[in-house]
């Protein structure tokens, strides 16, 4: 390891070391059933070796992995359990959002990233309050309250500006 290499980057939390992997998982798992336990082996042990052997790029490019993850699960269909990606993406925000008390780039680097996860969290509370996600509480209705919600779209770019015709 060279002298010059930083290592602030690994002082900032230990959440993403301790909750990602199972959310990550989750995410990347081809069903909604909890992921198999050898997929959360294999996502702890790479972010172990990230963290032990990485650099804050490489860290940083795994981030937006998980952002990537967090923003198609807030696009894609509502049936879904959203609890990992809003697990995955309030980890990755707060850990954005902590960069700018560091040295060097990486804050400004993750201006897009951090839009982009505000954007699909909102998406993925507002569905998971409107019940989108389960049954209702009140009632146990596994449709959820009032009966199946449609899913809005959700655009990672943001809402369209509107043109006057003016």
């Amino acid at each position: 390891m060279s002298a010059r290499r930083s290592l602030v980057w690994l002082g900032l939390t230990p959440e993403p070391e301790q909750e990602l992997p199972a959310a990550v998982a989750a995410l990347r798992a081809p069903t909604d059933d909890p992921p198999p336990p050898g997929l959360v082996a294999a996502e702890r042990r790479r972010v172990e070796r990230l963290v032990l052997r990485g650099t804050q790029r490489g860290w940083l490019r795994y981030l937006g992995e998980i952002t990537d993850l967090v923003v198609a699960a807030a696009a894609g269909p509502a049936a879904g359990d959203p609890r990992p990606a809003l697990v995955a993406g309030e980890v990755v925000l707060d850990h954005h959002r902590m960069l700018i008390g560091l040295p060097g780039a990486g804050y400004a680097r993750t201006t897009v990233q951090r839009r982009d996860l505000e954007r699909a969290l909102a998406h993925l509370r507002t569905a998971d309050r409107t019940g989108l996600t389960g049954p209702d509480p009140a009632t146990g209705d596994p449709s959820g309250p009032a009966g199946p919600t449609p899913s809005l779209p959700f655009n990672p770019a943001g809402p369209s500006e509107r043109r006057s015709t003016a």
